[in-house]
């Protein structure tokens, strides 16, 4: 499956949507689509829907009485957008995406994983998220990180998965949005991925080891420099090829590295859209491409041009997540 042709149909006889207002290009683009379904919006909340969604939704607590009676008895015109920025800043909104995070990375013990480990790496994690640290440098640090899971906290991504084609699975779903399970064994069906694109990609993970630290509590995950991934009907070693990209040029690099460059480089289409489209969900209950991390050709985003626009957005803003969550807030 190489292309898709998209088709909208629209019932007889559906009304005319008027020309509609935004206050931002987060309308603008929603307006563009519903008008062009012919479909008429909700109308505007009132303050207190308003403010228990916005409290709910990015810091994850109903407002108290006090916050609750300032916010509806004030009458300026801006208030909403003040109580979003005022979000934003309580360390609450750390919390909330410090657990979301921490389901996606799998942050947890189990018997190969230290209690002790567990706890520095949600540590390391929440301090990132805290410093408002950009998240393309948070994936370019935890993919390419390496030493002891005690000393490098963010290396334990790497000890949780111990099946190596599970973990670049994991990493394309989470950095990418996209699932290449099924080119495993055959040619995606439903999408572009063959088995080459499954294998090559692969090879970038081929070469990490783990080992005991002196504390047998933690782990050092390294580069060992040797090691390949086999094509199991071919049974050719797979050069490293960036995903939906060309060939890379790994010779004595270590391939994680020259993998999480790409993977926040803007020659890497996959990266913001996937991010932006998680938190467009966060938001909304569903992605604009729903499920989040099931991007492929036969699936297509409600709004592509929504969802071009937000990645575009999250690169302007350095991959400051925060100001991408405040314009969808203040949409």
């Amino acid at each position: 499956l190489t292309s898709l042709t998209r088709i909208i149909s629209l019932p007889e006889k559906s009304p005319i949507v008027a020309d509609l207002k935004g206050n931002n290009y987060i309308d603008n683009l929603v307006n563009q689509k519903l008008t062009k379904l012919r479909i008429q919006p909700s109308g505007i909340c009132s303050d207190e829907v308003f403010i228990r969604r916005a409290y709910l939704d990015i810091v994850g607590k109903l407002p108290d009485e006090e916050n609750y009676h300032k916010f509806i008895n004030d009458k300026s015109a801006g208030k909403r957008d003040k109580l979003v920025d005022e979000l934003l800043q309580m360390p609450e909104f750390v919390d909330v995406w410090v657990m979301k995070w921490s389901e996606l990375l799998q942050i947890r013990s189990n018997n190969n994983f230290s209690y002790k480990s567990t706890l520095l790496y949600y540590n390391w994690l929440k301090k990132k998220l805290t410093d408002n640290v950009p998240i393309d440098q948070i994936a370019l640090d935890l993919l390419s990180s390496s030493g002891s899971t005690f000393k490098t906290p963010a290396t334990s991504f790497y000890t949780i998965e111990r099946d190596k084609l599970k973990l670049t699975e994991n990493i394309a779903q989470i950095f990418m949005g996209t699932r290449i399970q099924c080119a495993q064994c055959h040619n995606h069906p439903f999408d572009r991925w063959t088995m080459n694109d499954y294998y090559s990609f692969s090879a970038f993970f081929s070469q990490f080891r783990t080992k005991n630290g002196e504390d047998k509590r933690a782990q050092i995950v390294y580069d060992s420099r040797r090691g390949d991934v086999k094509h199991p009907i071919t049974k050719k070693n797979m050069e490293p090829v960036f995903l939906g990209g060309g060939e890379a040029d790994v010779k004595g690099k270590d391939r994680r590295r020259v993998f999480a460059e790409w993977l926040v480089s803007k020659e890497n289409p996959y990266f913001a859209s996937s991010l932006a489209n998680r938190v467009w969900d966060q938001f909304f209950g569903r992605g604009i491409t729903h499920p989040v991390d099931d991007a492929r050709l036969s699936n297509p985003a409600s709004n592509q041009e929504l969802q071009d626009e937000l990645a575009k957005k999250l690169t302007d803003y350095n991959y400051d997540f925060r100001k991408l969550i405040r314009d969808i807030c203040t949409s």
